[in-house]
């Protein structure tokens, strides 16, 4: 039934099991199918990026924003930010088909959620893109505004450098990347920064990207070693750090890895939660990916606060990713089972008992906004 009818935008609201609430946004006008899934709000409204892709089916990418709106509860969960979990999808080719009209007519449906759902950047999705949606919505993060945070990509990089981090100081007890091999899937906003911050502290790098030019550019610039990328999962290495789209760490490329660990800043690396238990079988280290690549959630939550942003305070709470993945490694040790479960269980119960729930008010300075909560 359409929550909405005006113009030519229709916003209708679907039931979909275990999701709080479920949207799909078409304006033919424009060119707009998008989805909004909001999945659980028990700690908080739900935050969540804009992602901007060309879904083969409309199954495709409702699959990907309940996987990526789930993802974002035990996100803003494990990192107690108080914000629940909910995400946003735009069928569309960001480099052909996105319009200032189609992020109008998209902002519209946003904003017809009263603040449920909170949207930021995210593949295909630029931080100039959210500027233009906060002209119709208030319930937009990582804004370039004096109080806002702007792009989010170097703080999800920093967590996961340090989620990398952790990883080795596990598995060699020694925490530092000098010398190690590390295999990068992606290249893209923030796996970009990654391989940079790596470099500079010495790892020896093998990079891929679909695109294949900028791939080869920054191998160059990283004095890293280019592979396709239908082999990148296969190289011998010591960590491979998924920074692509997600669902590449599946039952049939666990088979072929050759590596001690993972850390990646993508989102959903493993396709199945029993894909954990085929790493754990093989002694593989798995650094829980809405854990490790938490940096950004932290970073616009941060300019919420009625201060406004705090560069440092971000800094200061993204560097603790490293003790919070030690932890989790100490738990699976200890329980005898994957990583991914342990952090899973400390999230279900904090959601459970309602640990770390926002109170107060939400400040969005850019809008000179406040929402009660």
């Amino acid at each position: 039934m359409p929550l909405i009818a005006e113009d030519t935008l229709v916003i209708e609201e679907i039931d979909v099991s275990d999701y709080e609430k479920v949207v799909i946004a078409t304006d033919e006008k424009v060119g707009l199918k998008g989805i909004i899934c909001v999945h659980n709000t028990k700690l908080g409204p739900a935050l969540g990026g804009i992602r901007i892709y060309p879904y083969a089916t409309f199954a495709d990418a409702m699959t990907d924003v309940k996987r990526l709106a789930r993802g974002m509860t035990y996100k803003s969960a494990i990192v107690e930010t108080g914000m629940g979990g909910g995400k946003s999808v735009i069928i569309a080719d960001p480099k052909k088909h996105k319009t200032p009209e189609l992020l109008t007519s998209f902002a519209r449906a946003v904003d017809s959620l009263k603040g449920l759902y909170i949207c930021a950047e995210d593949v295909g999705c630029t931080t100039e893109d959210v500027m233009h949606i906060q002209k119709t919505t208030p319930f937009v993060v990582g804004l370039p505004h004096k109080k806002s945070s702007g792009n989010p990509a170097p703080f999800t990089a920093w967590g996961t450098y340090r989620g990398i981090q952790s990883v080795f100081k596990k598995i060699y007890n020694d925490e530092s990347v000098k010398g190690r091999t590390i295999a990068i899937q992606g290249l893209g906003s923030v796996g970009a920064i990654v391989a940079e911050l790596l470099f500079w502290n010495g790892a020896r790098l093998i990079v891929t990207d679909v695109d294949k030019e900028k791939a080869l550019r920054l191998a160059k610039q990283f004095s890293a070693e280019y592979v396709a990328p239908d082999i990148i999962l296969e190289v011998e290495c010591d960590l491979v750090s998924p920074c692509a789209l997600g669902g590449t760490i599946n039952a049939d490329s666990i088979k072929n890895l050759r590596c001690k660990g993972i850390g990646g800043c993508a989102n959903n690396q493993l396709l199945k939660d029993t894909d954990a238990d085929l790493l754990y079988r093989r002694g593989i280290l798995y650094a829980p990916d809405f854990l490790i690549n938490a940096g950004g959630l932290i970073n616009v939550v941060n300019e919420l606060a009625k201060e406004g942003y705090q560069p440092g305070v971000s800094r200061n709470k993204v560097d603790q990713i490293y003790e919070q993945l030690m932890l989790i490694y100490d738990v699976a040790d200890n329980n005898k089972y994957s990583t991914h479960k342990a952090a899973v269980e400390i999230c279900d119960y904090r959601l459970k008992y309602g640990l770390g729930k926002k109170a107060g008010s939400l400040y969005f300075h850019h809008s000179d906004y406040e929402k009660s909560i």
